[in-house]
């Protein structure tokens, strides 16, 4: 038995669950423990109070632990969107966002630009939204401060390059959203001063579970601007208006759920003990097979091939895009179709089962495919053939 197996073995999703991108079904390890401390919680006898309260401190040591980072650098918070919006009310200059980025980012930048006109939000718009370095090289210049960008762009899957990144920017700020990449994705977080994830999809960990963490270049420039009463000197007693904390925990505004953070501890306890290489290079496996059947099938695949986690996006022929959708829904397969694309995100635990669902709806659609015909010439489009 393989170290991952252990692992693997805890997923009990129903076959065709393949849009773990969007949300990842709670393990069972995470539904155990959230129920083991809500019955704490109601006993109202203050060990199990403060044993669920410990919770916290637990979940930021073990996000520290993968994030390669002292825990003081670490906060807890309830989304992934709540980091980066402490992250960017308190920059100042210009950051670069790509015009195509997930909300999470680039609507909490402007945002702040409207909100204390301190930051300039300019966008960059890459060739197929996908963020490279030499896109970035581009559009650099010296009143940037600060670059934000997705680990795993959600609408492609492409894996950004980060140590490239931190090479190319030098001294400026580089903040990561690391929602869709945070767990089973192997990397270098030290290249990055802000990053900012959750563990209610790859994780399994339901959604309240996020975190952030500010290095100490990014505590030194930004300013803890919605710091709340979990954020200040001081407890509830402390009269006047307490300074910030000098850690991490300046950027938050009330108190952590403790419930969110056991389920967070207890979802990054599982990857860190299966090994998070070993847990990427599986998802690499699994995504491989999702394009090995696109390819079987002839439907065009959007995920660059040499750069990505486990999201894995067709993009098929206009005339087939709808049939696609109604074939996969039939056959009992879970994606997210956005537009003229369909987002398809296995895990380490996707079986063979789920895989087949999949076969099946890109072999119905494949058999079905409507022979284009090119009028001038009345010739046949031969590649729109199923062998």
């Amino acid at each position: 038995m393989s170290e991952l197996e252990p692992l693997i073995e805890t997923f009990d999703a129903a076959a065709g669950y393949l849009d773990w991108a969007a949300f990842g079904p709670l393990s069972p390890a995470v539904r155990a423990e959230m129920n083991a401390d809500a019955a704490l919680l109601g006993t109202g006898r203050r060990a199990g109070i403060d044993l669920v309260s410990s919770r916290v401190d637990e979940a930021r040591d073990l996000v520290a632990t993968v994030l390669g980072c002292a825990v003081d650098e670490v906060v807890l918070q309830p989304s992934t969107t709540h980091g980066l919006t402490h992250a960017m009310q308190g920059l100042t200059g210009d950051v670069l966002v790509s015009a195509q980025e997930f909300p999470a980012l680039r609507v909490t930048a402007r945002r702040a630009q409207d909100a204390r006109g301190l930051l300039t939000v300019r966008e960059i718009d890459p060739t197929d939204g996908i963020v490279t370095v030499d896109a970035v090289a581009e559009a650099l210049t010296d009143d940037v401060t600060a670059v934000a960008v997705s680990l795993v762009d959600f609408r492609t899957g492409a894996l950004a390059d980060l140590p490239g990144l931190r090479e190319l920017i030098g001294d400026r700020l580089l903040i990561v959203d690391a929602v869709q990449a945070f767990g089973v994705v192997d990397v270098d977080w030290a290249a990055a001063d802000v990053v900012c994830g959750n563990g209610y999809k790859w994780l399994r960990a339901g959604r309240g579970t996020g975190f952030a963490r500010f290095s100490d270049r990014a505590r030194e420039r930004i300013e803890p601007v919605l710091s709340g009463i979990s954020g200040m000197q001081g407890d509830a007693a402390t009269t006047g208006f307490p300074p910030p904390l000098p850690t991490a925990g300046a950027y938050s505004i009330a108190p952590s759920d403790p419930l969110a953070a056991s389920r967070l501890a207890v979802a990054v306890r599982d990857v860190v003990d299966a090994g998070i290489p070993a847990v990427a290079a599986e998802l690499r496996a699994r995504a491989q097979d999702v394009m090995n059947l696109a390819d079987r099938y002839g439907v065009p695949v959007l995920t660059p091939r040499d750069r990505h986690a486990g999201i894995v996006t067709l993009l098929p022929d206009p005339q087939d895009a709808a049939p696609l959708a109604a074939a996969l829904a039939n056959h009992g397969v879970t994606v997210t179709a956005r537009g003229a694309t369909i987002r398809v995100s296995p895990h380490i635990g996707t079986g063979a089962d789920s895989l087949q669902l999949l076969g099946d709806a890109l072999a119905q659609v494949a058999t079905t495919r409507v022979v284009v015909i090119d009028a001038p010439t009345g010739e046949l489009d031969l590649g729109a053939l199923e062998s």
